[in-house]
């Protein structure tokens, strides 16, 4: 194959031949030897970001040290956007703007606060957010910095993107903000999100939710003097007793979650109100809606009938939608799961195609290529401080992060 000529063409996927043949490319063994090698560095990168706050809406610090870490790297016009979004540029051979998207979502769902002491036993390391996303943005840095190292020499052009917003209340801003930006929505052809641990699935199928903030107003009082005045606290409890009796489809699969409870100041006060957080997700929106229709009427209930029973003053409430991703499925042709299959067939890695709510959920809404994979290794404990990764194994995910990289975007001999 002469240098600078395309294996395959845009519309086409490599077959398990052609990704051995590109697997087998000086410069790609390079890399492989690369990943290996600098293991150290790899865990480095993730201890060093694991010991950077990154709560919901606070992820400027670690923006800040990602962006420092694309420049060191070699990646072209790198900077910020209006929402804090890292971009890194990788030019190709050709001169295309359509670009592949790799990214890796930078925050995790530990308030301000949380005491972030990273530590590594053997090859496992611990920390809130080491693997949720530390593994992902670990893989987005030794990407990059595999292509610098080797000399690789890809035709289209890449963008490398440490995001912000995908977890908890986030709802998916950092990506939203990308897909609504006419210049990114136009120039990203396809994308492939690094999450998590693990090289056993591919998320090509956008698992959809709403989340609702639910707050019960009453007069509040004094325990004694005021006994029988509405207690938003009892209410909210009879309503999800209420809402728990909901029948919920095993096909398509939905469930429902109440996670967050608040309220109430003191033992000896009826608390003039009180909260909760409710998740509802599907893969169908219809049995959304119905899940909403029966939280909404659960909360009906009990506060006209059970806040009724009650004396001294009326009791009220609002439930507010704080979340909503949507669903979305990618073709079964698709050609970036046809690469991804490839590859796994090449590295004799099983894999599943799996539905799941991650930073994809965006693209794969508005009908684009876009496909989610781990970062390698094994993760446990996500969204607890107990979280750990073993880094045992992660080169893996990177050989198949890289070979499907440069699969989607073609390579020069």
């Amino acid at each position: 194959m002469a240098p600078g000529s395309r294996p395959e063409t845009v519309e086409a996927a490599p077959s398990i031949q052609e990704i051995a043949r590109l697997a087998s490319l000086p410069p790609v063994q390079s890399a492989f030897r690369w990943f290996v090698s600098q293991e150290p560095q790899i865990a480095a990168w993730q201890m060093q970001l694991a010991g950077i706050p990154a709560p919901p809406f606070g992820e400027s610090e670690r923006a800040a040290w990602l962006a420092e870490r694309f420049r060191e790297l070699g990646l072209d016009n790198v900077h910020l956007d209006d929402v804090g979004n890292v971009f890194g540029i990788r030019r190709g051979l050709e001169p295309s703007n359509k670009f592949l998207a790799v990214t890796a979502h930078m925050d995790t769902v530990f308030p301000a606060g949380t005491a972030l002491r990273p530590r590594r036993e053997g090859t496992r390391l611990y920390g809130p957010g080491i693997s949720d996303n530390g593994a992902g943005v670990a893989a987005l840095l030794a990407a990059a910095a595999a292509l610098q190292e080797a000399g690789i020499r890809h035709l289209g052009p890449l963008v490398f993107i440490g995001n912000v917003g995908e977890e908890g209340e986030g709802d998916l801003r950092g990506m939203r903000h990308i897909f609504a930006d006419p210049h990114w929505s136009e120039a990203i052809a396809s994308t492939l999100v690094l999450d998590g641990a693990g090289t056993d699935s591919v998320v090509a199928e956008a698992l959809g939710s709403r989340r609702f903030e639910v707050v019960v107003r009453g007069p509040g009082g004094h325990s004694w003097s005021d006994f029988g005045a509405p207690n938003p606290i009892i209410v909210l409890a009879r309503a999800i007793e209420r809402f728990a009796q909901v029948r919920v489809a095993a096909v398509p699969k939905t469930t429902f979650n109440v996670g967050v409870i608040r309220g109430g100041t003191s033992v000896n006060s009826i608390p003039e109100s009180a909260s909760m957080r409710v998740d509802l997700r599907s893969t169908s929106a219809a049995e959304i809606d119905r899940l909403e229709m029966a939280l909404r009427g659960a909360l009906d209930q009990a506060v006209t009938v059970d806040g009724g029973r009650m004396r001294n003053g009326a009791l009220t409430y609002e439930a507010s939608v704080i979340g909503s991703r949507p669903a979305g499925e990618l073709e079964s042709n698709a050609r970036i799961l046809r690469v991804i299959r490839a590859v796994d067939s090449h590295l004799g890695n099983p894999s599943q195609v799996q539905r799941a709510s991650t930073d994809a959920n965006i693209p794969l809404s508005l009908g684009r290529e876009a496909v989610a994979i781990g970062g390698g290794g094994a993760g446990g404990g996500a969204h607890t401080v107990q979280e750990w990764f073993d880094s045992a194994g992660r080169e893996l995910a990177l050989k198949r992060i890289l070979l499907a990289v440069l699969a989607l975007t073609g390579v020069a001999a």
